[in-house]
């Protein structure tokens, strides 16, 4: 499963720490973020993703995070 997802990110060093939170929950799953799109993107690949869990982690950190249609 992929899921894509829209941030307000804004620093590699935020990403960075987004990616070893979340890979902390979902582990062997494959997470980036493209800081260069224009949404900020974070890409989440993986087989037992929980599309909420994701989202309340990042949230929780102050940024925005929702499924990018």
């Amino acid at each position: 499963m992929i899921e894509v997802f829209k941030t307000n990110v804004q620093e590699f060093s935020e990403a960075q720490k987004l990616v070893a939170l979340l890979l902390r929950h979902f582990p062997n799953s494959k997470i980036n973020f493209d800081l260069d799109d224009c949404d900020k993107v974070l890409r989440v690949e993986g087989n037992n993703l929980r599309i909420e869990k994701v989202m309340t982690l990042v949230t929780e950190k102050g940024f925005l995070c929702k499924v990018l249609d």
